[in-house]
């Protein structure tokens, strides 16, 4: 324990989920709903949450169409229809499994957005601040970035997501055909200051078919799935423990085993605890929502600072009030890993990147039904979506 103790010497854990967790599941199909409504209007406004229990999935919350033209009379049957498939592409196909997509009781009830904050977004509000496009809501929000990995994430976190993806796609390819679609992984990772030095410990617990003896679970998974990933990285020894499966028996999973709710896994969906978080969820909002939208910029932000290599930290703090149609402050620290002084990094900040709400969701790109990928396995640290693009790193260093 003298390690854990030590400041510079230190153990660091950070977990997952797979895509069929019942959290999951609710941030998927809340992010499909998205999706589905800004192919139908880019400036749509959308708040979905989604519920889900035994044999029971419910969608509520808010929506406002800005395209006159969109035909709204079946958005309740086409909701449906995307809550199903869902469900269908995660693997829930019999109620055994914890979820049947094709029998599951649903129910909608989303409604049409309050005009009160339609208003603060749209630029109809206050006078001082009309025909710009403010703030969804007040809040702060946070980006990390650090050099431990090549995507510029946390070691545990980062790996974690490798994990349960691998096991997803073995699932899925039928080659581990008793893998359920209910999974958690968890990695410790011992550090020497900031410098992932070993793996402590890996933890996977992941749902399976009934009568599969426990010693071959344990076994296909070390050998299927930990040792391809964590391997590798050269940071297993002798001394790291693996707790796979460790109550014994994980069959009973999904929203039967436990309820889903939307944005309850904003820790697994960010930094893995490593970098803070505020504000709140992501998954269900449009990029009017600064929770989302914010987040993803100050990921981009820090991102590029540690690739334009300014610091082998970053983190970036935007906070915002509601109706405001820029951010009321700008943060950076660099955790005193930082290469020049801190104070000019901030500054060049703010001359590179445009943090304003409509600067943000162009710069981005964030009108685009790009959401319902970002769902599971983290929104940070893989590649294909635009805030984790490092093309500012130059522009940062010419504006020092």
């Amino acid at each position: 324990m003298d390690a854990v103790l030590n400041k510079n010497h230190y153990l660091f854990t950070s977990e997952s989920v797979g895509e069929g967790h019942p959290d999951k599941l609710c941030d998927q199909i809340s992010d499909a709903v998205l999706d589905y409504c800004l192919g139908l209007d880019p400036d749509a406004h959308v708040a979905c949450e989604t519920f889900a229990t035994t044999n029971f999935v419910l969608t509520g919350g808010e929506i406002k169409f800005f395209d006159k033209s969109v035909d709204i009379s079946n958005l309740d049957k086409k909701i449906e229809e995307i809550a199903r498939s869902v469900a269908k592409e995660i693997g829930y196909d019999s109620e055994e499994k914890g979820l049947d997509y094709k029998t599951f009781e649903f129910m909608n009830r989303l409604h049409a957005q309050s005009e009160d904050i339609s208003q603060g977004v749209d630029g109809t509000g206050l006078d001082e601040y009309k025909g710009q496009q403010g703030a969804g809501d007040q809040g702060m929000m946070f980006g990390f970035a650090c050099n431990e990995t090549p995507s510029l994430m946390p070691a545990p976190v980062y790996y974690s997501h490798q994990l349960l993806l691998r096991a997803a796609q073995l699932r899925k390819s039928g080659k581990i055909a008793w893998l359920r679609p209910d999974a958690k992984s968890q990695v410790t990772v011992e550090y020497e200051g900031h410098k992932p030095v070993r793996i402590d410990a890996v933890v996977v617990s992941h749902q399976h078919d009934d009568n599969i003896e426990h010693d071959i679970i344990e076994k296909t998974i070390k050998e299927e799935i930990i040792n391809p990933v964590l391997e590798p990285t050269g940071l297993l020894d002798e001394n790291t423990k693996f707790y796979i499966n460790p109550t014994g028996r994980f069959v009973k999973g999904g929203p039967d085993g436990d309820s889903g709710l939307t944005g309850r896994k904003i820790i697994v969906d960010t930094y893995g605890g490593m970098g803070r978080h505020g504000g709140g969820a992501f998954s269900g909002k449009d990029p009017s929502k600064v929770d989302r939208s914010a987040a993803y910029m100050a990921r981009y932000i820090a991102k590029n600072i540690v690739a334009a290599g300014l610091a082998e930290r970053a983190e970036v703090e935007l906070a915002y009030a509601i109706g405001v149609p820029f951010p009321v402050s700008i943060m950076v620290e660099t955790f005193g890993t930082e290469k020049v002084e801190k104070a000019k990094i901030a500054a060049a900040v703010q001359k590179t990147f445009d943090c304003t709400p409509a600067g943000i969701t162009q710069t981005l790109g964030l009108k685009a039904p790009i959401y319902a990928k970002t769902a599971s396995y983290g929104h940070f640290g893989r590649e294909g979506f635009p805030w984790e693009k490092t093309d500012k790193a130059d522009e940062l260093k010419k504006n020092l």
